[in-house]
């Protein structure tokens, strides 16, 4: 999922690492002020996920804290996590908050931290994944015309190059990807490095109007730029079938969430009660992406301008 421009990526490893050994949950720190917050209250240690909307998400919190100082939260410190060292974090009591918890993505990680951590609110829901190729490709004439469903990419191996394009190693959807290639018996190279590797070769294809398969999401800036078309899938998604069945499934869409230590809940609970009624819809959340990626826009000052676009909403949320 896209990178936001807050900070650079590092290492999972390394930055569990950090965690581990530097952060110990929720602090009350008094006066305590910065970028992202001021005022008396808690510091709370949030994970934040390397897409865009988690960057979105986090921004918008930080604002809606720095204006509300009885939420009891003086700054939201957050560090790039992948979502598996991020929910290893919370099990360990080192984070605090994590939001964009993708759901049913993360589910058994979410469980395996779920004495620590709970989930509280649905940020947006029926979000569509799944696997994609341009409009250009499959129309009339295009080379990928007459390809359809996902079960049929084999016969197109040599238009595509004989590669399915996924985003990072870490993310739970890449190794479902790869259960799904073997589940439908599909023979193209599973093509795995980062989300911006992805996006660039998508960029290069669709400058050159050339046929390419990959993995993508909503919501997502990309749809902003390009017109893209998601293959049909032969059989609905059921539960296990990802897991413990043979993967040939469709995705579930998934939905957005917000998961919230016991600490945090104890410690800030007017802040959790604004958590549970936060709503930000998929469309408003595919906007905003495509003013940070597409027009290369700040998170932060994008962030300041939803907030004050739903201030109305927000005093209701706090009230």
């Amino acid at each position: 999922m896209l990178r936001t421009t807050i900070r650079p990526r590092a290492s999972a490893v390394a930055l569990a690492a950090v965690l581990a050994a530097t952060v110990t949950g929720c602090s009350a720190e008094e006066g305590a002020d910065s970028a992202t917050g001021g005022g008396d209250g808690i510091t709370v240690q949030a994970a934040q996920f390397s897409w865009t909307a988690a960057g979105l998400t986090n921004s918008i919190l930080s604002e809606i804290a720095a204006d509300r100082p009885e939420l009891g939260v003086a700054t939201l410190q957050t560090t790039q996590l992948d979502p598996a060292a991020a929910w290893a974090g919370a099990q360990r009591g080192d984070i605090d908050l994590l939001t964009e918890v993708a759901l049913p993505n993360q589910q058994e990680l979410a469980d395996s931290a779920a004495e620590q951590v709970e989930i509280v609110s649905e940020t947006y829901g029926d979000a569509a994944q799944g696997w994609f190729v341009p409009a250009y490709a499959v129309a009339p004439g295009g080379p990928l015309e007459g390809l359809t469903s996902v079960t049929q990419l084999n016969d197109y191996a040599d238009q595509l190059g004989n590669k399915f394009y996924d985003a990072d190693p870490g993310y739970i959807t890449t190794e479902q990807n790869a259960k799904r290639l073997a589940g439908y018996g599909i023979t193209l190279e599973h093509v795995v490095s980062s989300e911006a590797a992805e996006l660039a070769q998508l960029e290069n294809s669709y400058s050159r109007q050339e046929p390419i398969v990959l993995y993508l999401y909503h919501p997502h800036a990309v749809f902003a730029q390009y017109d893209m078309v998601q293959l049909e899938e032969p059989t609905p998604y059921t539960e296990g079938c990802l897991t413990t069945g043979n993967g040939a499934c469709a995705m579930p869409s998934y939905s957005a969430n917000i998961a919230a230590s016991a600490e945090l809940q104890e410690q800030a609970p007017e802040f959790v009660d604004l958590l549970v009624d936060l709503r930000i819809s998929v469309e408003e959340m595919e906007e905003m992406q495509k003013q940070v990626d597409v027009d290369g826009e700040d998170v932060g000052t994008v962030a300041r301008q939803w907030v004050d676009e739903h201030a109305t909403q927000i005093d209701e949320w706090v009230g």
